[in-house]
C-alpha cells in the first residue's frame, strides 16, 4: 500500500520554468508506474496550467504547484495570488475560426480539461488554483 505523499514546488516567473515542473511530474509518475502517453498528458496539462498562472494572473509572484501522490491518482494544484478569473466567461475558440487565425492561443482550459480526468478551478481576486486528478 502507498503512502500519500507530497511534493512542492515554488516557481519564480522565469522563462521555461514550467519545465522544471514537468520534470517533476515525469519522475512522480514513473514512480506511480503510469504510462508514458498518461505522463505526457500530465506534463502538457501541467505545462498550460502554469502558463495561464504565469500570462494571466497579472502577478509578479511565483507561483506553487503541489503534486499529491496515492495510492490510485495523482493530484496536481496549481496556485497564483493573481486576480483570478471566471471560467464560464471564458470563450472556448472555434476550431474552424483558430485554424484561420495566425494565434494558436487560447486553447488552455480545453485542453487541460480534455487531458486530466478532472479539473477543479477555484478563483477569486486573491488568486486562483487550478487542481487536475489523472487517477491510475
Amino acid at each position: 500500500m502507498m503512502k500519500k505523499s507530497s511534493i512542492k514546488l515554488k516557481l519564480p516567473a522565469i522563462p521555461d520554468i514550467e519545465l522544471a515542473a514537468t520534470k517533476t511530474s515525469e519522475i512522480v509518475a514513473k514512480h506511480m508506474k503510469l504510462s508514458k502517453e498518461k505522463s505526457a498528458e500530465i506534463n502538457m496539462a501541467l505545462i498550460e496550467a502554469c502558463i495561464n498562472a504565469f500570462e494571466h494572473s497579472k502577478s509578479k509572484q511565483d507561483i506553487y504547484v503541489e503534486f499529491i501522490v496515492d495510492e490510485d491518482s495523482l493530484t496536481i494544484k496549481v496556485i497564483d495570488k493573481g486576480v483570478g478569473f471566471d471560467s464560464s466567461k471564458v470563450k472556448i475558440p472555434q476550431i474552424e475560426k483558430k485554424l484561420k487565425n495566425k494565434s494558436k492561443r487560447g486553447w488552455g482550459l480545453k485542453l487541460i480539461n480534455e487531458l486530466m480526468d478532472s479539473v477543479e478551478w477555484e478563483s477569486s481576486e486573491k488568486g486562483t488554483v487550478v487542481t487536475m486528478k489523472k487517477m491510475k
